[in-house]
């Protein structure tokens, strides 16, 4: 099955000179997750409501300090692959383009409610994190953004003490970016001593004020309708519940109603490039050259590479092996390249060598180093079996 179904030739675009300011009220006015940017009436890459709330540009700067590039895909792109994309991406949009013309975008969401009924498969409990960064009403939004940018992750269940360690809300890295964002832009009113509402509310008269913004608790932000699902329940039913609420995430509850994991709109992108292959799937290019490795022992080292970044789970690797000329002792001189998508995001480097083993070894080393300077916390998950990948990834197979 390719995209071509759910391509939409409705989307909001930008010359790269348009003003921080325009992008931002543009935002505002709709729920749009992502601007696309042109330079010159070519495609350039994206702007997110994420990297508008969080920047500290002046208004008058350009989109072009912003921009960043993005995968793009045809209209006929298979929608696994179009989903791997989007995660080594880290992007819920990509741009459809014939040839060099803009011609739509796909989205996450678009993708998710597409294939809905084949996540009916899989549980909460198949793609669920079980180790959950929680915080507690109290807490302050400095703290809570904080916890954000060390731990890599965008949704923060509220938890009280006070009720058996009940779920009484959930805030994200938005609600807290958008709410430090608004007050400090407005200039008069409000009262701050005052109520800030059932779900979310703001303070006036605190432009410039962003240290006591900050120390502000999370109750003040967060969103206490939070949408929940039990550990058994189908993913098919979890998406339903996060359409329901409007969000992008459902907390996992244990018999005794207690936090027990959080399922995300990635992790259900994630489980749809999910294989039933034992080993980490790799493809090669110019496999002919490869007289030493074996796959398998190609994949062991890429999966030993990828350990070192903890939990970090490889989606998919290729390898790319070119011949030089140059020989050594009647060994070519060998290009390889490698990329990694990974959960976490895309890895991609190049080594020269003797011999297939040596050149990769060198490439992997420089992926290796790559990883290590983005460390972070890994998330647990389960990988479906064969028989429940066979039913799900049926109608890719045969469509």
């Amino acid at each position: 099955m390719d995209v071509s179904e759910i391509v939409d030739a409705e989307f909001d675009m930008f010359d790269e000179s348009t003003p921080v300011s325009k992008l931002r009220g543009a935002f505002e006015e709709s729920n749009r997750k992502a601007l696309l940017i042109t330079s010159d009436g070519d495609f350039e890459g994206i702007v997110t409501r994420r990297d508008v709330l969080s920047s500290h540009q002046k208004s008058n700067r350009k989109a072009r300090s912003l921009v960043r590039p993005v995968p793009t895909v045809d209209r006929h792109e298979d929608l696994r692959e179009a989903t791997r994309l989007m995660i080594g991406g880290d992007t819920r949009v990509l741009p459809v383009l014939s040839g060099d013309d803009l011609v739509g975008v796909v989205r996450a969401d678009d993708i998710l409610e597409h294939v809905q009924s084949y996540l009916s498969v899989l549980s909460a409990a198949d793609v669920s994190t079980s180790e959950v960064v929680s915080v507690e009403p109290e807490t302050a939004l400095g703290k809570a953004l904080s916890t954000f940018r060390t731990e890599r992750i965008e949704h923060l269940p509220v938890v009280s003490d006070e009720n058996g360690d009940e779920v009484v809300g959930i805030v994200s890295l938005y609600d807290v970016l958008e709410f430090v964002t608004r007050e400090l832009q407005r200039p008069t009113g409000g009262d701050a001593d005052g109520d800030v509402g059932a779900s979310k509310g703001g303070f006036g008269a605190r432009e410039g004020e962003s240290t006591d913004l900050l120390e502000l608790p999370v109750r003040n932000v967060m969103t206490e309708t939070v949408g929940t699902a039990t550990r058994d329940e189908t993913l098919e039913d979890v998406l339903d519940t996060m359409l329901e609420h409007g969000g992008s995430s459902s907390v996992v509850l244990d018999d005794d109603g207690a936090l027990d994991g959080i399922v995300t709109k990635t992790d259900l992108l994630e489980s749809l490039t999910w294989t039933d292959e034992g080993r980490l799937p790799v493809q090669v290019f110019g496999a002919d050259l490869m007289t030493e490795l074996t796959r398998d022992e190609l994949a062991e080292r890429i999966e030993e590479v990828a350990g070192k970044y903890r939990d970090m789970r490889v989606l998919e690797a290729k390898v790319h092996l070119h011949e030089h000329d140059e020989t050594l002792r009647g060994v070519p001189l060998l290009l390889a390249r490698v990329r990694l998508y990974t959960d976490k995001g895309t890895f991609m480097a190049s080594g020269e060598g003797y011999g297939d083993r040596h050149a990769v070894s060198l490439a992997l080393n420089s992926v290796e180093r790559q990883i290590l300077e983005g460390k972070t916390y890994g998330r647990s998950k389960k990988s479906p079996g064969g028989e429940e990948l066979e039913k799900m990834y049926g109608w890719w197979l045969s469509e």
